[in-house]
């Protein structure tokens, strides 16, 4: 019997992107399930290895956001089954282990290595299909096309945001500074919301993100960058500083700026993925200011709150994916976010 194939993104070098058959995946364990992905996304993480700044093998599958419908299951998936309509995270989590049951899914022990790829494709394959996959109640037929691109922003972005917020302990009332003014930024401004913040300060230089920013919850604007913005918030703050900030970029320039933002006794969340390993925290002590933050909880936070959120309507952060293509213009997808022409480009792979 031929072996059976499908289409999926592939990155062949950098800034070079092809769409290329390639086999479609197996159940290979008993707890995986194989989904039929409708919608996929480019991360800005994934811009640093299509940039060449980070190193990806070549000839990879890459994509790690997608929504779709589960086509088969293994033997062990109980709580899943075909037909389910499912948000596929970027964590896999297996539910179990001591970092799931603390709520911490994004560092499950059980997670298979280098299992963020291939989502960008026809068909995937998810491990833990029971815990790490998001069941949406009904079928796609159900949602609009916003509803759809709110969904599948809780495949990572939202959660990442949310994450960043959640992190930070955020109270009623207190004054956050988001820094990142892309698809993860600007969740972290619904997430900051989301948790009660009075006044959020968006660090944004550019008129569309800085409108959205603005609509998700955002009370001002603040267009500089390094010690000109410190030297901004601390103006607004009466020399205070900010009662959190949360990072959502990971340049250096970024992570600097935001550890020296906060108050005496502040919190400042990091979900950016860091691509500097020179950054002194020491001075952090003489501040009383926490460091928090890191991999995102997408399971966790999209069970216990992001998925009602959106079900409900009282988030809408769909509205980040300003860019659509098919599969077969991926090339096109992530030259669009390269050059900074989309905030976060949503891959249409296949009709419900």
């Amino acid at each position: 019997m031929a072996e059976q194939t499908m289409k999926a993104a592939v990155f062949v070098e950098p800034e070079h992107m092809e769409v290329r058959e390639v086999p479609r995946p197996k159940i290979e364990k008993p707890t995986d399930a194989i989904v039929r992905v409708l919608k996929a996304c480019v991360c800005g993480s994934d811009l640093w290895w299509f940039r060449g700044i980070n190193e990806r093998e070549h000839g990879s599958l890459v994509g790690h956001e997608a929504i779709g419908v589960i086509d088969e299951v293994g033997a062990d998936v109980h709580d899943m089954k075909p037909g389910d309509f499912v948000i596929v995270p970027f964590t896999h989590a297996c539910g179990h282990c001591e970092a799931c049951e603390k709520g911490y899914d994004g560092n499950c022990f059980n997670q298979e290595p280098g299992g963020n790829a291939g989502y960008q494709a026809e068909y995937m394959r998810a491990t833990w299909a029971d815990t790490a996959l998001i069941t949406i109640p009904g079928s796609p037929a159900d949602y609009t096309d916003e509803q759809i691109a709110s969904l599948l922003a809780l495949s990572d972005v939202m959660a990442t945001g949310y994450h960043a917020a959640w992190s930070a302990r955020i109270e009623p009332g207190d004054t956050v500074v988001v820094y990142g003014d892309g698809a993860v930024g600007l969740c972290a401004v619904i997430g900051a919301k989301l948790l009660g913040a009075g006044r959020i300060i968006a660090m944004s230089r550019h008129e569309d993100r800085a409108r959205l920013a603005r609509e998700f919850g955002a009370t001002d604007i603040v267009p500089e960058r390094g010690d000109e913005a410190v030297a901004r918030i601390m103006e607004m703050t009466a020399g205070a500083g900010a009662d959190r900030v949360l990072e959502c970029v990971g340049s250096e320039q970024s992570i600097e700026s935001a550890l020296r933002s906060g108050r005496p006794g502040a919190y400042v969340s990091r979900v950016g993925v860091p691509h500097t390993s020179n950054i002194d925290v020491n001075a952090l002590f003489w501040r009383n200011v926490t460091l928090t933050g890191g991999i995102a909880s997408v399971a966790t936070h999209d069970k216990s709150t992001l998925l009602q959120a959106v079900l409900d309507g009282r988030i809408d952060p769909g509205k980040v994916f300003t860019a659509r293509f098919d599969l077969d213009h991926v090339q096109d997808a992530y030259t669009a976010m390269d050059e900074r022409r989309a905030i976060k480009s949503m891959i249409d792979i296949a009709e419900a």
